[in-house]
């Protein structure tokens, strides 16, 4: 596929809306609106959500959002694989175990199934309110059966792909070696790498390195690997993935920290722009509540990075690659 006249109004830079699904607080219909409107504003035209993300809540919001505006001016994409299903005894409890803060009266059920890919979409496009979306990408498959659910959930989404039911169809995964198996498939147009190609974690190069072989695009995701990057100092209570930062990440942290101070740039601007320096990449995806948030991110995605900066990146990895040689 060729994803440049596929979908042409893929940006750069994107927006991931599972805040807007209340992750891990609480955000009013009003404040979701107003990061949106951000969001449009500052140029961004490619969103993407998941029934995952609030047990459908980010795609009733952005559905809502994006029925103000011109379809063929966006892209949007959303993920299978996990159907949601009504909760038998709803206690009126929240969604907290799985990190959204919405009333836990549906449950989440695995399905790569064709039927159960197929019900997804269906059930994605009544919630955002569209008669189409652009992409959809197997969601975690790591998490449940990743042989059996690549062979079986790619096969239903070629099939929807060959319909003309979505443009585009990929897998999503913070695993590398679920993306490398996804990418072997020869099926796959897209894959979204979360947290596993940043300034910190280049574990997945190897994967964007075979992407841009087999003309297969990449979405970064979680760039800021679990906030550490969207900062220049690290707390002693910084947290890593639902843990303690490592003692070499934290000195990672802080030797990019001092790089980007030496040439005056900030972490968290070197951190979103990394991404799209790769050939295999398409567009870089972050999210948050804040509109002024959203607005900072997009101005650092475009501020000047001297290329001597970039230079150096490479030299230090390089260096560092060596010291490990036999």
């Amino acid at each position: 596929m060729n994803l440049s006249s596929g979908l042409a109004a893929m940006t750069p830079l994107g927006y991931g809306a599972a805040n807007v699904g209340n992750l891990y607080r609480e955000v009013s219909d009003e404040q979701a609106h107003a990061v949106l409107q951000a969001v449009w504003d500052s140029g961004v035209r490619y969103f993407d959500t998941a029934p995952h993300y609030g047990l459908g809540l980010s795609e009733r919001r952005l559905g809502a959002f994006l029925a103000t505006k011109p379809r063929e001016e966006f892209v949007v994409s959303t993920k299978v694989g996990r159907l949601l299903v009504p909760q038998p005894n709803p206690d009126g409890s929240l969604d907290l175990e799985a990190d959204f803060a919405v009333p836990a009266d549906l449950r989440r059920e695995w399905d790569f199934t064709r039927a159960g890919i197929e019900r997804s979409v269906e059930e994605s496009l009544q919630r955002l309110g569209l008669d189409s979306v652009d992409v959809i990408y197997l969601h975690d498959p790591e998490r449940h059966d990743l042989d059996r659910d690549l062979e079986s959930g790619l096969a239903a989404a070629a099939a929807l792909r060959d319909a003309g039911v979505v443009q585009a169809i990929g897998v999503g995964s913070m695993t590398t070696a679920a993306l490398a198996a996804a990418a072997g498939t020869g099926l796959v147009d897209l894959l979204m790498v979360a947290g596993r190609y940043t300034l910190l974690d280049r574990s997945a190069a190897a994967v964007l390195d075979t992407c841009a072989e087999r003309g297969i695009g990449v979405v970064v995701a979680s760039v800021f690997n679990s906030g550490l990057l969207a900062v220049d100092e690290l707390g002693p209570d910084a947290r890593y993935e639902y843990g303690p930062v490592p003692p070499e990440l934290r000195r990672r942290h802080h030797e990019l920290a001092a790089r980007c101070r030496q040439y005056g740039i900030a972490l968290a601007a070197a951190a979103l722009q990394f991404g799209m320096r790769h050939p295999a990449t398409r567009s870089v995806v972050v999210g948050t509540a804040r509109a002024h948030q959203f607005r900072a991110n997009a101005a650092a995605f475009a501020a000047d990075i001297p290329a001597e900066f970039w230079a150096e990146l490479v030299r230090e990895d390089v260096r560092a690659a060596d010291s490990y040689m036999v």
